[in-house]
């Protein structure tokens, strides 16, 4: 297959971009984060439609790079097999899919920690009031232990970047290319992608449950991974099922 950029890739690196611009040069980069990126439901900043717009803002230049890099590298691969709209369908459903179960689990790390305040005494009422405010009280500290910094931090918790939809992507490749071998920059060893992209989604999900960072910042949505990883396999697994469809839509 040619390796230049598909018109659905494409258009995609040009919105990416033209948000980050966007970002740099509006508001000095804190109004497109108040406005477009996703941040936890309860939270006072939170807009229904960041659950589409985070997906096409990034944090940094690196950031950016890395994503349209990899979008580039395996989407244009991915979408001359599906062709452009179920390209399309598919990118937009794993983001979705990533923002759900990263929302999902910032519930569980808040939800954890909000029970366990109200048995001790605290009004919800107030917890969330506080929170709103950016603040905390000290003396939900010895209460929470070491439940403290996922519960504050789900609370305040922004997610940025394609890279959610992107896991879902590269499980396509994956499964379109089992024995296409991949590497990465600081790891030049070829691992065929049926291996490979099952290791990396278990890194992702170890260091989502535990909190160690293996090869990622610390800052990253992890779960978001997960759940883009996640929302690609039943995707293609329907759709291989759909033998009369197949993958492609003309």
């Amino acid at each position: 297959m040619r390796q230049g950029i598909t018109d659905a890739v494409k258009h995609l690196l040009i919105i990416n971009v033209l948000m980050f611009i966007g970002t740099l040069a509006i508001g000095n980069g804190q109004s497109f984060y108040q406005w477009f990126a996703l941040y936890f439901p309860k939270n006072p900043m939170f807009q229904p439609w960041q659950v589409l717009t985070h997906m096409f803002m990034h944090g940094n230049v690196t950031h950016i790079l890395f994503n349209m890099f990899a979008l580039w590298m395996f989407g244009t691969t991915v979408e001359q097999v599906f062709g452009m709209r179920k390209f399309v369908v598919f990118y937009l459903l794993c983001g979705f899919g990533a923002a759900i179960i990263q929302v999902a689990f910032l519930y569980f790390q808040f939800n954890t920690g909000l029970e366990t305040l109200i048995e001790s005494g605290f009004s919800q009422t107030d917890i969330v009031s506080v929170l709103s405010d950016g603040q905390y009280d000290k003396r939900w500290v010895p209460v929470l232990g070491d439940k403290f910094d996922g519960f504050a931090s789900a609370f305040n918790a922004t997610m940025v970047g394609a890279s959610g939809a992107i896991m879902g992507i590269l499980v396509a490749f994956g499964m379109l290319f089992p024995e296409s071998k991949l590497m990465l920059i600081f790891l030049p060893i070829p691992i065929k992608a049926k291996y490979f992209i099952p290791a990396i989604i278990a890194l992702d999900l170890f260091s989502g449950l535990t909190g160690q960072s293996i090869f990622s910042p610390s800052n990253t949505a992890y779960m978001a991974h997960v759940g883009g990883a996640l929302t690609g396999f039943l995707l293609m697994y329907f759709w291989k099922k759909n033998e009369r469809d197949k993958y492609r839509w003309n």
